[in-house]
């Protein structure tokens, strides 16, 4: 096999070890932050919230940024936002689909829009930032 098709195949290799550990990751971060609470919160009036507090949605999305924001740095980025919107896109269709409603898919819907322009985004900055320290000085 020529050298230049052996680099090709490395590389393609690499693609695909950084989509699958980033949904490795992200499914394992929203099980971590989301997954095991299952519970609404009933008030005093009779309304329910939840199941998730604020905390635990704030605590997801920092370590999916810092995570996914060293991954681009390390790896590639477009195959961390392929893999950070397919992880949480699978965990919420996993844990919500038993909603008799239906309406676990358009939340799906909107965690896999939302998930995939912020990580595009942080992957965006990230690779500016990236090139502009890997220039040379003048």
């Amino acid at each position: 096999m020529p050298v230049a098709g052996a680099a090709a195949e490395t590389r393609g290799m690499k693609r695909l070890v950084t989509l699958l550990l980033t949904f490795v990751a992200a499914v394992a971060n929203y099980a971590a932050w989301l997954g095991w609470d299952q519970t609404r919160d009933v008030h005093p009036d009779g309304s329910t919230t939840g199941p998730y507090e604020a905390w635990q949605v704030i605590g997801l999305g920092l370590v999916m940024l810092v995570a996914g924001a060293y991954a681009a740095w390390r790896w590639y980025p477009a195959m961390v936002v392929l893999g950070v919107t397919a992880g949480l896109t699978f965990a919420v269709s996993y844990d919500w689909s038993d909603d008799e409603t239906g309406l676990w898919a358009v939340g799906a819907s909107m965690i896999c829009v939302g998930t995939f322009m912020a990580s595009s985004f942080v992957a965006a900055i990230v690779t500016l930032i990236r090139q502009a320290a890997q220039r040379p000085v003048a």
